[in-house]
């Protein structure tokens, strides 16, 4: 046999009934390159760069080593050297790379010349050019394949590599005692023990890092339960009022299909948190959440972020770079201020959800993306449709379900216990014991009319949070708009309001008119002070008295 004969015929093996395909005798699976691109950037995301590196290195190694004892079985050769040649011809018929003729023979002085390299393409893909050679597992599988057929051990390292920009890459085979103590750190990724050194530092990092986010998470709930022990956090979303509630529910709903979701709503309501209980609640939740505001970034830069682009597609492109469509594969893209997309954009935005493929920029070629889209804006894009601002086809396109977030005055039951909620994160992240608000401070908080929305409240939070003098917020505490906001005029007509309501009002003002004393504000409204308290508590505004030890 000679290493010219080699065909795709006589080593590849279909059997479609069976599920069965064989290259050159052994089981063989075909695996996608970009999938393969995707494990090394998991690899390297979980376990770090050195860990990926001795990964990839000794799993390359040991196909090499078992597709050259499946070549000697195989096939009759001439002589051990065309056993060994053979290795170059058979990693191309792979799809792995690309020997340019005449250079394909890594033992060599000069060397083998790989044109073409699956694992530089991807790591390009995934990372961006590097500072070393990257072809981590071709090294590895060369390696393998040379030492079986010579009967040493030889180890092939790259001094060249199309992941750092050049040309072609650049292998050379030697043994350990050739190479000395030049290369002696990349040798050091064929050795098993390197990989459990690895792999041992790299869980631990993780079980750090892991036990950190426990301890913190941990933390927070107490927090939560001391400062607000009636509030559910589905989510993190805090959900009492009847609207907020429909609004959870149907965006459960709607998670469970593949669906494009517009989400509505005044600014700082909250929009982004809804997107992602979409996501956690999906089949994608083990997925990437992404989320880009589309009118902060110029027009000219937004279909690049977006689509992505090829090396030298404008000045400044000096290397292929995936999108963020391409970077929510398999997850959730949220598209927020999608009302301040350019007319242009909103093309190449139509056709990117309708046909569920993108085209970077300066490339000729389309690649499919599974992408889930969400759109928000705070916008009324129907207004904008009118107008002649947004394209019609893309409106209906993103409105496949709309979730209308509701302003924070419109859900009145939300605000306090949000604020307690809210209250005990700001505690939290500044390290101090704060444990709930005051009857006068919650009163305000209620009668306020929070134009901006749930991000307003939080900064509110925080500022108490950071002046208050004990440990409990007070009306002093809270800005200035908030403490001069006036209390609701009861209405002579119109609407009729339950009594339940203007009780409440009517108790809670001669409580601050009473400087919060409980027992004056007992004596002027004519009930007993056991009565107000139940009433108080009733409102949310005082917290379980504690158990009398006898």
């Amino acid at each position: 046999m000679r290493v010219e004969d080699l065909h795709h015929k006589e080593l590849l093996e279909l059997d479609p009934e069976g599920g069965v395909i064989r290259f050159a005798g052994r089981r063989a699976l075909l695996l996608d390159a970009v999938a393969m691109g995707v494990l090394r950037q998991c690899l390297v995301d979980n376990f770090g760069v050195t860990a990926a590196r001795a990964v990839l290195t000794q799993f390359g190694f040991a196909h090499g080593w078992r597709m050259a004892a499946a070549m000697r079985e195989e096939f009759k050769w001439a002589d051990d050297e065309e056993w060994r040649r053979a290795g170059s011809r058979i990693h191309t018929l792979e799809g792995l790379f690309l020997a340019q003729p005449g250079s394909e023979d890594p033992l060599t002085k000069t060397g083998a010349m790989l044109l073409a390299s699956y694992e530089a393409e991807q790591h390009l893909l995934q990372f961006g050019r590097s500072d070393s050679p990257v072809c981590w597992t071709i090294s590895g599988l060369t390696s393998g394949y040379v030492s079986h057929t010579t009967g040493k051990d030889i180890y092939v390292l790259e001094d060249r590599c199309l992941g750092q920009g050049h040309a072609a890459c650049h292998l050379l085979g030697r043994t350990r005692e050739e190479w000395g103590d030049e290369r002696a750190e990349e040798l050091a990724f064929f050795d098993s023990r390197r990989l459990a050194e690895c792999l041992d530092v790299s869980l631990g990092n993780l079980t750090k890092a892991l036990r950190a986010a426990e301890e913190k998470v941990q933390a927070h709930r107490q927090a939560l339960v001391r400062v607000a022990p009636d509030v559910e956090e589905p989510l993190r979303i805090v959900a009492k009022s009847p609207e907020m509630q429909a609004i959870v529910d149907l965006a459960r709903r709607v998670a469970q299909v593949d669906a494009t979701v517009l989400i509505t709503g005044e600014s700082g309501v909250g929009k982004e948190r809804i997107a992602r209980l979409v996501h956690d609640e999906s089949t994608r939740a083990a997925g990437p959440f992404i989320a880009v505001n589309c009118g902060a970034i110029a027009e000219t830069l937004l279909e690049s972020e977006l689509f992505g682009h090829k090396r030298g597609a404008f000045t400044g492109a000096v290397s292929d770079r995936p999108g963020l469509f391409e970077a929510a594969s398999h997850g959730t893209l949220l598209l927020d201020e999608i009302g301040e997309v350019s007319a242009g954009m909103q093309v190449k935005l139509l056709r990117a959800l309708q046909e569920r493929e993108i085209r970077r920029v300066g490339e000729n070629k389309s690649r499919a993306v599974d992408v889930r889209v969400l759109a928000a804006t705070n916008r009324d894009l129907a207004d904008s449709v009118d107008g002649g601002a947004l394209r019609r086809d893309l409106y209906y396109r993103l409105k496949v379900v709309e979730l209308h977030v509701p302003p924070l005055r419109d859900r009145k039951d939300d605000i306090l216990p949000l604020a307690r909620v809210l209250l005990a994160d700001a505690a939290l992240r500044m390290g101090r014991k704060v444990s709930g608000l005051a009857p006068r401070a919650a009163d305000q908080l209620v009668r306020y009319k929070w134009p901006g929305n749930v991000r307003e409240l939080e900064n509110a939070m925080e500022r108490a949070v950071a002046l208050t003098r004990s440990a409990r917020v007070d009306l002093e505490d809270l800005p200035e708009e908030i403490r001069s906001a006036a209390a609701k005029p009861v209405p002579n007509g119109g609407t009729a309001r339950p009594l339940s309501e203007v009780e409440k009002e009517h108790i809670l003002a001669i409580l601050e008119l009473n400087g919060g004393n409980q027992t004056r504000t007992a004596e002027q409204l004519q009930i007993g002070s056991a009565t107000l308290y139940r009433k108080l508590k009733s409102y949310g505004l005082i917290a379980d008295r504690p158990a009398v030890r006898r």
